[in-house]
């Protein structure tokens, strides 16, 4: 649709930035903190791993004053549960609880609205050794674990994040990184995962409303749109097949509470279907999530199955994920988009159409929590770091942002991936997603200075128009 005037970003909009605490903090044994699941994965020897990271949590008052100088009007971080909950469950570490109240209240100093992200992948390692997500007591110790943090932050966090990229971690686990042993859960044992942790979603949500009746609490899933590679109806099955399986079925659960009738079919057909408590029917319909925030970085297209191995394929410059499965879809190439040396799809108008879906599906206000390309940006010798292909990248997505508005997305925010440079959790410092370069190798620390990019003047104007100025 091509408007004949177009609509501004609201007055309040909410113009961020996103990290996570693993790949950013650093500190990983410090001030009481234990080992997560991602400190125990087995790391690529040539990268970086997480131990060091951004090394934040040291230098969280220099980063902040950057976020600041930037013009970020939210910024949005995750709580590393390890701090908080040593054990998993039972004594506060103070000094964990201390962290994360000094960075919150250093934001609000600087007028940054904290956006918190209860689970960003790092579930306690003392927790996995009790079954993980496989365990239903992790339910609880989740729901503990969340209170802990509404009691101790609910008056000063207005959102609140529940689980980064469920999606993820049931669909592509390995894309997080390989266990000790190089051995994955099975898809059954995957879906009985997931449905524990839409149980804690729904519970972590409702404890919200009761604790922090001023805040909004919603899931971060990795959303995007589907094509189909032809007319061809079989082709439009497929992708919609994917689009369900992937997206909605696990949005469906959040904001409805209940699963997607086409996702159930396929889990009962294939012998995955979740063991469900008696009371768990109820428990899915507390959640009701204030608002859905969605993580968008390309679009897929989809043909028909051929019901045999030749299906599946590995996703360009990612060997981690797989695409495609016998007799659901297989990946097929889309010959109008750009790819990203990494071989991820450049989409723009993607985006826009992916909002438009999120918000004609659910009736709520979206925030975008990521969004961002990673390259391997060089700091040259006059001090500088050209990542003008960032910049590119990010007007056009800012300027479908704007379409989708026009078309009557509710969006409240943008907090594109990353803030600062942060550990690629597969490719290291290799590749750099910040709008601040963190002066630092593989290996070597450096100084660990941190250096505007091109985009960051880029982004600072942006947000000082209003989105306005995009040149």
């Amino acid at each position: 649709m091509i408007f004949q005037t177009l609509k501004g970003f609201p007055k309040d909009f909410l113009w961020g930035a996103s990290t996570s605490a693993y790949q950013v903090e650093g500190a990983w044994n410090e001030d009481g903190k234990s080992p997560s699941v991602v400190d125990m994965l087995v790391h690529p020897e040539e990268a970086a791993d997480f131990t060091v990271a951004s090394d934040h949590y040291h230098r969280f008052r220099e980063d902040v004053a950057l976020f600041a100088e930037l013009g970020l009007k939210a910024y949005r971080f995750s709580v590393a549960w390890t701090r908080i909950l040593p054990h998993g469950t039972g004594e506060v570490n103070q000094a964990g609880l201390a962290f994360y109240q000094q960075l919150i209240d250093e934001l609000l100093h600087h007028g940054i609205e904290p956006v918190v992200t209860l689970y960003h992948f790092d579930l306690p390692y003392i927790l996995e050794q009790q079954g993980g997500w496989s365990n239903r007591a992790t339910i609880d110790a989740f729901v503990e674990y969340a209170g802990v943090l509404f009691t101790a932050f609910g008056s000063k966090i207005k959102y609140w994040l529940t689980i980064n990229e469920q999606n993820t971690l049931i669909l592509h686990p390995g894309a997080v990184g390989m266990p000790e042993g190089g051995e994955l859960p099975s898809k059954q044992v995957l879906y009985q995962q997931n449905h524990h942790m839409m149980v804690a979603q729904a519970r972590v949500m409702a404890l919200c409303h009761q604790r922090c009746p001023a805040g909004k609490i919603g899931p971060a899933i990795n959303t995007t749109s589907m094509y189909q590679e032809t007319c061809h109806p079989l082709d439009a099955i497929a992708a919609h097949n994917w689009e369900t399986l992937r997206c909605w079925s696990f949005l469906d659960v959040a904001v409805h509470g209940r699963y997607n009738a086409l996702a159930w079919r396929y889990l009962e057909d294939r012998g995955l279907a979740p063991v469900m408590a008696a009371e768990d029917a109820a428990l899915l319909l507390q959640g009701k999530p204030d608002y859905v925030a969605i993580n968008y970085y390309s679009t897929a297209t989809i043909a028909a199955s051929r019901g045999d191995a030749s299906d599946v394929s590995a996703r360009a410059g990612d060997q981690q994920i797989m695409l495609g499965e016998p007799g659901v879809y297989r990946a097929a190439e889309n010959p109008f988009v750009d790819k990203t040396q990494y071989g991820w799809v450049i989409d723009p108008v993607g985006l826009r159409l992916t909002l438009r879906k999120t918000c004609e599906r659910y009736h709520l206000p979206i925030l975008i929590t990521e969004n961002g390309i990673g390259a391997p940006d060089t700091l040259q010798p006059d001090g500088t770091v050209n990542d003008d292909y960032r910049i590119e990248f990010m007007r056009q997505h800012v300027e479908q942002m704007q379409m989708a508005i026009n078309d009557g997305v509710e969006l409240i925010g943008y907090c594109p991936w990353a803030a600062i440079d942060v550990v690629s959790t597969h490719q290291g410092y290799a590749k750099r997603y910040g709008f601040i370069y963190v002066n630092r190798g593989e290996k070597d620390l450096l100084d660990l200075r941190r250096i505007k990019k091109n985009s960051f003047g880029w982004y600072q104007r942006v947000i000082a128009s209003n989105g306005e100025q995009r040149a």
